[in-house]
């Protein structure tokens, strides 16, 4: 299992792709869809929701569990991907591509991210 260099990683096993004009792009690992196992169900924030860094901003679920959703950053919500809510083995089938979740405008420097190296030492222990 291979994560993206360019990607940083939170503890909660979302990733977050580099800053772009204020908005970064969130999903799940491959790490996190492999142990939820066969996603059925996607509920995403909405367009303008609000999330904050460390709290549930949504929800997944798949044949063996529920699993909360958690925002890595804090900021405001201006695209969910509706792919995902129509078909959301995406999640599990590319993760890193069309599988990602929501696009976010940061309210702030994300901290306590980790670097891809780190993620997999995280996974790994």
């Amino acid at each position: 299992m291979s994560n993206p260099q360019q990607l940083r990683y939170s503890k909660e096993h979302e990733w977050l792709s580099d800053v772009v004009d204020g908005v970064a792009t969130v999903g799940i690992t491959e790490h996190a869809a492999n142990a939820l196992g066969d996603v059925v169900y996607v509920q995403l924030p909405e367009v303008g929701d609000t999330v904050t860094a460390g709290e549930s901003c949504g929800e997944l679920e798949s044949t063996k569990s529920v699993s909360d959703l958690y925002a890595p950053v804090t900021g405001e919500i201006v695209e969910a991907n509706q792919d995902v809510v129509d078909d959301p083995s995406l999640v599990n089938t590319a993760p890193f591509e069309g599988g990602w979740l929501f696009k976010v405008r940061l309210a702030g420097e994300p901290d306590d991210l980790l670097s891809a190296d780190e993620y997999t030492a995280f996974t790994a222990g």
